[in-house]
Parts: structure tokens; C-alpha cells; sequence
């Protein structure tokens, strides 16, 4: 099947601070490739930075940006972007991913919102987009998000989110724990949204957990292990589109390194069974 081209391989984990010291001593075998969010590193010195340095000149790293607001009203951020594409250059990142919603008006609301699911809305977003990628002088991926709301919705989910990647032309990042929670919540099919995705464009997925309000409530939250649903939705994935690279997300109540690693580790048998299933199908 003819996908984008992978720029990272494996099974990836989102760097976070509180584990930084442990894995630049001994870095683990099971992680091909690490994910930050820029915001959280850019201004990073001393001891931190020095650390961080010492990963990015050893192993492959992603940008996932949190208040680029690519669906806000508010003017684009460029000076933000052109200080990613520097930040970008200083460590090799590979890639750029954001999310399809927006976290400000006339200021910072420090949330992820939904965009209204429009044809309006539709053509702001994707020209954004198109500004980004023209600052940053390549492609970024954007990743379908969980949402508890769909004011002024005129279209699907998917149906909004594949007329943004199409006029953006842009890549995609998808996030499969989204498309459980946001089925559950939403009452649609988990299956037959990622099969209508347009798995072409994908660059990488991210996988994690999250909370259990109540049977038809779910919510996003990073912290807590993946669930077998989840799971199996990745193992849908892979049989639908082949092997793409997948990270752990993990934000909150953050286990012994461990337990992380053993669902870093869970991916990696997943991809490796996969590939083995679809070298069996095309020898």
C-alpha cells in the first residue's frame, strides 16, 4: 500500500521530565524514537538541557506542539513556528505534529477545544495549516482529538477531519485511543471511522489511556494504562494499513520505568506480529 514515508521506526515514548535523569544513564532498548512538545523544551537550560542535548544527539525525536491554536481566530502564532523551526534545526527533530483543535481566544484557555465541524471552519483551519507548513518548509501531521462537545456541527467527525487533511495536504497523526474514546462517547463505530481515515497519509499514531467516568463517558487523559479495546483498535490498524511507527503517551500518575516500558514493549510485539502477518501475505 503506498503510505508517507516513515521518518521514525518502532515504538516511540513521549520524553518526559521526571524520567530524563534515568533513561540518559541507561537508555532503553525498547524505545526507537521520542516524542516532546516543544513548548516544554525550547527555554530549557543548564543541568535539564544538558540531559536533553544528550538525547536528541543519540536518538530520533518528534515535536507534538499544545498551543499552536491551529483552529483559533486568533492570528497564527508565526513567531511560535519560526522558534519550533529553529528548535527543529538545533536537535534534528524529524517531524511536527499539532492538534485539530484550538486552545485560545484573545489569550490562552490552557484546554484543547473543538472546532466546529464546518465547511467554514474547514477552509480557515487548512490554511493555517498551509502557513505552518510554508514557514517551516516541510510537512506537519495533524492528529484527530478527543472532544466532549460538537457545537455548530454541520459535518461528521470524520467527514471534517478528512476535508482538512485533503485541502491542507498535509500528513496525519493518528491517535487511536481518540477514536475509542471518541466512539464510546459519541456512539459511533470505532472501525468503521479508522477505516474511512486516510491511511496514506499517516506518519506515526499515538496510543495511551484513559478514565472511565461512567460506561458511556470516557475521557482522555494519559494516565493510566491501555486498555484492551484500545489495543485491539491498534491491532485493526496495522492489519488494515501495515506497521506504522506508535507512541506511548503517558502524562499523569506516571508508573516505575518498568511499567512503562512494558507497554512501550506491548507496541513493539504488536508491530513485529503484524509485520510478520503481512510479509506472510505479499511473499
Amino acid at each position: 500500500m503506498d503510505t508517507t514515508q516513515h521518518l521514525v521506526y518502532g515504538a516511540g515514548l513521549g520524553l518526559r521530565r521526571p524520567f530524563l535523569s534515568q533513561i540518559v544513564e541507561t537508555p532503553p532498548r525498547e524505545v526507537g524514537f521520542y516524542e516532546v512538545a516543544p513548548e516544554n523544551w525550547i527555554t530549557i537550560g543548564g543541568k535539564l538541557g544538558k540531559q536533553f542535548r544528550a538525547m536528541t544527539e543519540r536518538f530520533d525525536f518528534v515535536c507534538h506542539g499544545l498551543s499552536l491554536s491551529i483552529g483559533s481566530t486568533d492570528p497564527l502564532d508565526e513567531k511560535f513556528v519560526r522558534d519550533v523551526k529553529r528548535f527543529m534545526a538545533e536537535h534534528q527533530m524529524k517531524f511536527y505534529s499539532e492538534h485539530l483543535s484550538y486552545c485560545s481566544k484573545d489569550g490562552h484557555l490552557y484546554d484543547l477545544m473543538p472546532i466546529p465541524f464546518t465547511s467554514e471552519a474547514v477552509s480557515h483551519v487548512a490554511a493555517r495549516i498551509k502557513r505552518v507548513q510554508d514557514i517551516l518548509e516541510q510537512k506537519i501531521a495533524i492528529e484527530n482529538v478527543s472532544y466532549y462537545a460538537a457545537p455548530g456541527q454541520e459535518m461528521a467527525e470524520i467527514e471534517f477531519f478528512n476535508a482538512v487533511i485533503e485541502e491542507a495536504d498535509c500528513d496525519v497523526l493518528i491517535d487511536i485511543n481518540n477514536i475509542y474514546v471518541n466512539s464510546v462517547n459519541h456512539n459511533y463505530d470505532a472501525e468503521a471511522f479508522l477505516k474511512a481515515m486516510p491511511a496514506h497519509r499517516i506518519a506515526y499514531a499515538h496510543i495511551a489511556g484513559h478514565a472511565m467516568e461512567a460506561e458511556d463517558f470516557l475521557v482522555d487523559t494519559h494516565g493510566a494504562g491501555i486498555v484492551d479495546p484500545v489495543w485491539k483498535l491498534l491491532g485493526k490498524a496495522y492489519e488494515l494499513y501495515g506497521v506504522f511507527p506508535t507512541l506511548l503517551e503517558r502524562d499523569f500518575n506516571i508508573p516505575a520505568m518498568p511499567e512503562l516500558l512494558r507497554e512501550v514493549d506491548a507496541i513493539r510485539t504488536m508491530q513485529h506480529a503484524w509485520g510478520m502477518q503481512h510479509e506472510k501475505q505479499t511473499a
